[in-house]
């Protein structure tokens, strides 16, 4: 179904539609409930011929990892898609490719992980890794995920720094929205081809090392530079997404950063990532009608922390619901501790919520009740399964 050049598709394939039209050179993934769909895709569309990436099945997602660095050292455009246990597989060699400055791009379709196992969504395993030097950002929409990958690919090999994009398993994975693929053509007015700097990649004819030894002389100003540089990316992406939303007449929430949704005179602001932000916007809509001001501020990029821009958001309310689909263990959720980190300064009391994990569906009820316990004097996290 196509109507004003929407289509009507499920996540996955949305996301395997656009990155086709991204045009990567290598392809490497092992198939984890539920980023299947997104591979699978890919696969059938080379099988037609109508694909002209190297596709490799991979033997895990360590394996799949590997072969992306190795293809990205050597100056290609390379991607692959995986969630929980297969993200954690893959973690010695995120941090390789972090640390080799590689512009890598990867979808995770966020799952819990185990132990017990759980197939379903939360947010547990991107946020697990989120000190290995990749931006991470996460999107509400399959079509705010579509338009995260072209982001992430112009990003990463503008700033030699590699990107996760996130998207909450089955939620979005598997649901079906409207959803603008944007063309080949279109794509290259905004992300040119992939042209490495040769001083940069192993090649044989120009031989130089990558991510080889470094002493206690120099690695702390290595690993350094790694963090400023992570750091620095926050202008640099309000930068695109600016340039983005001319190219495609659409934007990424307010800055590529964070969207605020009614909070200029909010007393409660919600903040929270991913698909939950939908529901929390139906609830803040129903609150409004009844005159409570209400708000919330979604952040799609966790890495770069938007700390100054969560601040000037956050400014005029009195409370604070970090709403959490991750929790560090004996602490609070990922997002609460972050936020509240940032907004030390401000009088408004901040209190963590974690909800859905596991896939726990979070409803409307659940978001109306936070809204009354976060005015409560108790301080302590709160877990909201009903």
């Amino acid at each position: 179904m196509k109507k004003n050049n929407k289509q009507i598709l499920e996540g996955s394939r949305a996301v395997a539609e656009v990155i086709k039209n991204l045009q990567p050179k290598v392809v490497a993934a092992y198939p984890i409930t539920p980023q299947t769909h997104i591979v699978e895709e890919l696969e059938k569309m080379k099988a037609e011929g109508k694909a002209n990436y190297e596709y490799i099945r991979a033997e895990s997602e360590f394996a799949a990892a590997s072969i992306l660095l190795g293809a990205s050292a050597v100056g290609s455009r390379t991607y692959s898609a995986t969630c929980s246990q297969g993200l954690l597989l893959m973690v010695e060699v995120l941090f390789s490719i972090a640390g080799m400055r590689l512009p890598v791009v990867i979808t995770c379709a966020n799952r819990a992980v185990s132990s017990p196992i759980n197939i379903w969504n939360d947010q547990q395993d991107s946020l697990t890794i989120r000190d290995a030097g990749w931006l991470l950002f996460y999107a509400e929409t399959n079509q705010e995920a579509v338009d995260l990958h072209i982001l992430a690919y112009k990003l990463a090999e503008k700033l030699l720094l590699p990107v996760m994009v996130n998207m909450d398993g089955f939620v979005l994975t598997h649901t079906f929205e409207p959803v603008e693929i944007p063309s080949e053509i279109l794509i290259k007015k905004f992300l040119p081809i992939y042209k490495p700097d040769k001083n940069l990649i192993l090649d044989v004819n120009n031989p130089r090392s990558l991510g080889c030894f470094a002493t206690p002389d120099t690695y702390m100003e290595i690993r350094q530079e790694l963090h400023q540089d992570v750091v620095n990316s926050k202008e640099e992406i309000k930068k695109l997404a600016t340039e983005f939303k001319k190219v495609f007449k659409r934007g990424i929430g307010q800055n590529g950063l964070i969207e605020e949704y009614k909070t200029k005179d909010a007393e409660i602001v919600f903040v929270a990532m991913g698909s939950v932000c939908g529901t929390i916007k139906a609830v803040i809509d129903q609150a409004r009608a009844k005159g409570r001001k209400v708000g919330l501020l979604k952040v799609i990029a966790f890495r770069p922390f938007p700390a100054e821009e969560i601040i000037r958001a956050l400014g005029k309310a009195k409370y604070i619901a970090a709403i959490d689909k991750a929790i560090s263990l004996g602490k609070e959720g990922i997002l609460a501790a972050e936020t509240r980190k940032a907004a030390h300064d401000l009088k408004a009391k901040i209190q963590s919520f974690i909800v859905g994990l596991g896939g726990r569906d979070v409803n409307e009820q659940m978001i109306k009740k936070i809204m009354t316990i976060v005015k409560s004097k108790d301080k302590s996290i709160q877990f909201i399964g009903k």
